[in-house]
């Protein structure tokens, strides 16, 4: 008889012992996406970029247009902040989860 490792799991306070598959193991981890950085949350184009480097901006602000699916996205500051760094330019195309926009909070 072959010995199985259980792992224990906590949902909700309740400990559970259970047998995880290799694919689940294998996993990608999930991290806590960085609040200062601005991902293209879709594939698209870039129409027009409203920011610079050094700009303050307010939550709120338009900071591009991100054109999918025949649809302009207006992108807009989450919060009250510093331009840090951009990283795209009109006319560029950007798939899914790219980095566009470098934040900080001020």
């Amino acid at each position: 008889m072959t010995e199985t490792k259980n792992e224990v799991i906590i949902v909700h306070s309740a400990v559970y012992k259970t047998e995880y598959t290799n694919k689940y193991k294998n996993r990608v981890k999930w991290e806590q996406p960085d609040t200062n950085h601005i991902y293209s949350y879709i594939p698209g184009t870039i129409i027009d970029v409203f920011v610079k480097p050094g700009e303050k901006v307010k939550k709120g602000d338009s900071l591009m247009i991100l054109e999918a699916m025949k649809m302009h996205n207006n992108v807009q500051m989450p919060f009250n902040g510093k331009i840090v760094k951009v990283h795209i330019k009109p006319r560029e195309k950007v798939p899914k989860n790219f980095l566009m926009i470098e934040i900080k909070p001020i």
